[in-house]
């Protein structure tokens, strides 16, 4: 039998659209540093390998490989294995810091992600009203094409429905908090995120959202069209911003079965407005009402919060706008989604839904109970900030949340690092989608490092 090594292709460079991770020089080889982290993987079978491996990839960088090119080199060239870490840097320096420490087994080791593959499926959260900031996708837009042309292509479908432009509001105009101003905003950067990483491979199982986070999920899902979800995204908020201001919402720590206990008789004046968690409601409505409620709740030693908010969104104070919004949701039309969602293909096709979903407590934490029970075990977090994740994470502990944004990181090295996170996990990634356009190209990295250990006995 004849053993022979296949031949090497020469159209190996990436070189197809707008740099990514850097910019190559003109003989192609990648700079030493570049704007945006380079992530190179490693992996083995063992922990030893991938130890023994990142020391030999450390090797090749400290040697003088271009960085880049050592970076596409790593996800196109090699085998995956179940050991796996990924390590971010902007330069030589950085990524041999981060592949030292993986080879020598340290802990936190800045830019460096390691785990073992785990079985489950992947389920995204879209995030709700609360966690927007100005300027949030911003660094995101500057750097990755597919994210500008989602967000550009969002934008373009809320032109007429708003009263002016919504890409400068979202990265640096004034109003961005008015509620009909937010969802528009939230909902064009939660389209754009998922259009960034459905490029990248990953790929969900299962969508849900929290309150107006589920409409962007149920666009991504394929049930509402762009127009239509641009539509009765803005429909939604213009209808709400225009009740009057006042009302309170408090979180508390307690039970839902509890809250309606002590809501009894004041359910025309204060409701629940979500469940996010076993011991984690959200009461909603007049004032009064809602802070006699959660005093009583104080009493019997329950943790409460009040949220800053301008309105008490799904309480008895939403009522005046259901019926307009009930005439706005009947206008659009309700597709079959092709990506489940955790409402159920039949809620999430009735207009009934949508209309009372102004109203209606919002139950995440029924749908990340429902998730787990189809075997999720990964949440990657679709949104500005890690606020879904740190819920879950708070009450459900076999599961792997991940914040594809954080509001204190920045947003290119936080979105890379979720990324890395859910890969490490078992979580699929198209790495070599990041290299297009940078010149990269394929470079000798360290063979297999073989764990040997002897046949015969001593």
């Amino acid at each position: 039998m004849v053993l022979e090594q296949a031949p090497v292709e020469e159209s190996a460079s990436v070189e197809e659209s707008a740099p990514v991770v850097g910019s190559a020089s003109v003989e192609g080889s990648a700079p030493e540093s570049v704007s945006v982290p380079v992530p190179v993987v490693v992996s083995g079978r063992s922990v030893g390998a991938l130890r023994v491996g990142a020391g030999r990839v450390a090797d090749v960088v400290e040697g003088g490989g271009g960085l880049v090119d050592v970076g596409l080199s790593s996800v196109v060239s090699r085998s995956v294995f179940e050991h796996r870490g990924v390590v971010l840097g902007r330069d030589g320096g950085q990524v041999v810091a981060g592949l030292r420490g993986l080879a020598a087994g340290e802990g936190a080791v800045p830019g460096v992600v390691s785990g073992v593959v785990g079985g489950g499926r992947t389920a995204f959260l879209f995030t709700g009203q609360g966690a927007q900031r100005v300027g949030m996708g911003r660094e995101l837009y500057e750097v990755f094409p597919v994210f500008a042309a989602a967000f550009d292509e969002v934008c373009a479908g809320f032109e007429g429905l708003l009263p002016g432009s919504l890409r400068e509001v979202v990265f640096g105009g004034v109003g961005l908090d008015g509620t009909g101003w937010t969802q528009p905003a939230l909902f064009a950067v939660e389209v754009a995120l998922f259009r960034w990483v459905e490029s990248l491979g990953v790929r969900p199982d299962f969508v849900t959202g929290h309150s107006v986070g589920e409409l962007a999920a149920a666009h991504c899902a394929g049930v509402l069209s762009l127009g239509d979800a641009c539509r009765v995204v803005a429909e939604r908020g213009r209808l709400m911003q225009a009740l009057p201001e006042g009302g309170a919402m408090v979180a508390v720590q307690a039970g839902e079965a509890e809250v309606l206990e002590v809501l009894a008789g004041r359910e025309a004046e204060v409701a629940v407005a979500a469940v996010n968690g076993p011991s984690a409601v959200v009461v909603s409505g007049v004032e009064e009402a809602v802070l006699e409620v959660a005093g009583v709740l104080a009493g019997r030693g329950c943790k409460t919060r009040r949220l800053v908010v301008s309105h008490a969104f799904h309480s008895p104070l939403m009522d005046p706008v259901l019926e307009e919004f009930a005439s706005v949701v009947a206008g659009v039309e309700l597709a079959e989604p092709v990506i489940a969602m955790a409402a159920g293909a039949e809620a999430v096709c009735s207009p009934e839904y949508w209309s009372g979903h102004v109203r209606r407590p919002v139950r995440f934490a029924d749908h990340v109970a429902w998730l787990r029970e189809q075997g999720v075990t990964r949440f990657l977090e679709i949104g500005p900030d890690g606020v879904l994740s740190a819920m879950g994470a708070q009450w459900v502990d076999d599961a792997q949340f991940v914040a594809l944004q954080r509001r204190d990181q920045p947003q290119v090295d936080s979105a890379l690092t979720a990324l890395a996170r859910l890969f490490v996990s078992g979580q699929h990634v198209e790495w070599p989608a990041l290299y297009a356009g940078t010149g990269a190209r394929l470079t000798d990295l360290p063979t297999y490092p073989f764990q040997h250990r002897p046949y015969w006995l001593p």
